[in-house]
């Protein structure tokens, strides 16, 4: 059913061996696993706009986190109410939570293929998947520090027999390239998964617990797993896990989670400055004042008393003021005029400090 599968990744090893086979040798271990290391550039370079699609898509369910955690406040425990209205807010916003599993999902069947290929591939074989009966023969022979890129840690049958059947080829190789590439492989896929945890920001609850279980579980079962592993998918494992790793740390620094700290630094870098003397007036310009001018300040107060008018009161000699040198008081008309006078005059005093003020 995979065959068309198998075939496509059988043709882009066996273009890219032509390609190193013009300066390498064309039967050199060294040849063949540059070639699948170069399969793994060839996939992840096609797969690369879905991984920009997965990024964006994270970045979106990153920013829905505030909503969603309102509308389970809101639901409680009403949880089929609260699964719909996330729903009919990640369709409002366009968001696709399915669309962070793009560039892992393709990689899955090129895996399966790639094991498939290698493990059937045996000296003295027919070809396979449009190579030569030659290509296939010497793609099974070709082997990396004594070890034949088809070789496990764990073989039997015929497949067995027949390499241990060349020449330097032993158990102790096979095994201690196996010992060195499995630690290699469970290592990369540790320290990917943790770049995949920063990347994606901070979660709890549920998916926690699942980030946790795959930054663990994953590296334990591949180290399982592993010894069953032809010595070719171990490369491509250890390959494609060091490129996620540097891709991510591309990613990660171009585009860096909200609310972490790389992303307020970046923030803060891009803010343009401002320099001083743009805000000043050029040379031989009329300063600029803000609208309504400069608040009015009140007048003060002058320190000068106005004149008073001299108030009636008894005098040194005993006699009042206004009185004449006879005796007489000088009542009515010579006392009236003096009074009207002194008020008249105070009247005009009062309206000329109310003026200054």
């Amino acid at each position: 059913m995979l065959d068309w599968l198998y075939t496509a990744i059988a043709w882009v090893m066996a273009r890219w061996h032509d390609v190193l086979s013009t300066f390498l040798d064309p039967a050199g271990g060294l040849t063949w696993a540059l070639s699948i290391a170069l399969l793994v550039v060839t996939v992840r370079l096609l797969l690369f706009p879905l991984f920009v699609k997965q990024v964006k898509s994270q970045r979106a369910m990153q920013e829905l986190q505030p909503e969603i955690a309102k509308l389970r406040k809101q639901y409680g425990s009403d949880r089929q109410g609260m699964s719909q209205a996330i729903m009919a807010l990640q369709k409002e916003r366009g968001v696709n939570p399915l669309a962070g599993c793009l560039p892992i999902l393709p990689q899955i069947p090129i895996f399966i293929a790639l094991f498939h290929v290698l493990r059937r591939l045996a000296p003295d074989k027919d070809g396979l998947y449009t190579w030569s009966d030659e290509l296939t023969d010497q793609a099974a022979r070709a082997d990396l520090f004594g070890a034949p890129i088809s070789s496990s840690f764990n073989m039997d049958g015929a497949k067995e027999q027949a390499l241990l059947a060349l020449d330097g080829v032993t158990y102790g190789s096979i095994r201690t390239v196996a010992l060195i590439l499995i630690p290699l492989m469970c290592l990369t896929t540790f320290f990917t998964q943790k770049q995949i945890m920063k990347r994606s920001g901070p979660v709890e609850g549920q998916a926690a617990t699942v980030q946790r279980l795959l930054l663990y579980g994953m590296p334990l079962s591949l180290f399982v797993t592993g010894f069953f592993f032809p010595i070719g998918v171990l490369i491509y494992w250890v390959v494609n896990n060091s490129w996620t790793f540097g891709q991510q740390f591309f990613i990660l620094r171009k585009m860096p989670p909200p609310g972490s700290p790389a992303a307020k630094a970046k923030a803060a870098a891009d803010k343009p400055a401002v320099d001083p003397r743009t805000l000043a007036p050029k040379p031989g310009a009329k300063p600029v004042r803000p609208k309504g001018g400069r608040p009015a300040t009140a007048a003060p107060e002058s320190t000068v008393q106005p004149d008073l008018p001299e108030v009636p009161g008894p005098q040194p000699d005993g006699r009042a003021n206004g009185s004449t040198g006879n005796g007489s008081t000088g009542n009515g008309a010579s006392n009236g005029p003096r009074a009207g006078s002194g008020r008249a005059g105070q009247g005009p005093a009062n309206r000329g400090k109310r003026k200054r003020r």
